[in-house]
């Protein structure tokens, strides 16, 4: 029975192969250009899906040259780029076949990565539960309202107009009523114990004639 089952699986293999044989050779070459800017793509990945897909890949220039069949199906994929595919046409004259290859960038959309600062799940908890929420609207109010907030703001905020005016007012007030009580010093006759003194002086004098 193995022996019957051999014989038909190369009874079956032979018309493939056969075929395959049959097909010519081709030197297939070419180089792998960007469509939009027409810059050379390096080390694309040329695959021959027909004949058990061979990979090959293309230099740093985008250049590659490979032996296929006529008829082969191959495919250009790179990282980045839209799969490309490309069949061997029959009848090739000289057996060469030469082709610019043009492949269109593709943008691909990765889903978004969030990097958090945390080495492990232990350590997220730990800095989790140590957490310090902020306060809310009211607990802002409350503590913009207290005595000693007013108190900084008082000491920290430049005086306006109004403040700066009463306050030159009063040191004109007080620079008045200083050169008020420098001049009565100065002057005796404002002095009221100069007119004391000149009082008991007379008073003195008059003592002193009635003796007489």
């Amino acid at each position: 029975m193995k022996h019957l089952l051999g014989i038909l699986s190369i009874l079956f293999l032979l018309p493939l192969i056969s075929k395959g044989q049959d097909r010519p050779l081709v030197q297939f070459s070419g180089v792998i250009y960007n469509v939009d800017s027409n810059v050379v793509v390096p080390y694309v990945s040329v695959t021959n899906i027909t004949d058990k897909k061979k990979v090959v890949s293309a230099n740093h220039q985008g250049y590659f040259s490979f032996v296929v069949h006529e008829g082969d199906t191959i495919v250009f994929s790179a990282i980045g780029y839209r799969r490309e595919a490309l069949i061997i046409p029959k009848n090739v004259s000289d057996k060469r076949y030469t082709a610019m290859i043009k492949m269109k960038a593709e943008a691909i959309n990765l889903p978004m990565l969030r990097v958090l600062p945390w080495a492990s799940v232990d350590d997220f908890n730990r800095a989790f539960m140590s957490m310090k929420f902020a306060d809310d609207d009211l607990e802002i109010a409350k503590k913009n309202v207290a005595k000693t907030s007013i108190l900084a703001m008082a000491k920290a905020l430049p005086r306006d107009g109004t403040e700066m005016n009463n306050l030159n007012f009063q040191n004109n007030h007080i620079a008045l009523s200083n050169q008020n009580m420098n001049m009565r010093g100065a002057n005796p006759l404002l002095n009221p114990f100069a007119w004391g003194a000149l009082i008991q002086q007379i008073m003195r004098g008059d003592k002193s004639r009635s003796g007489d």
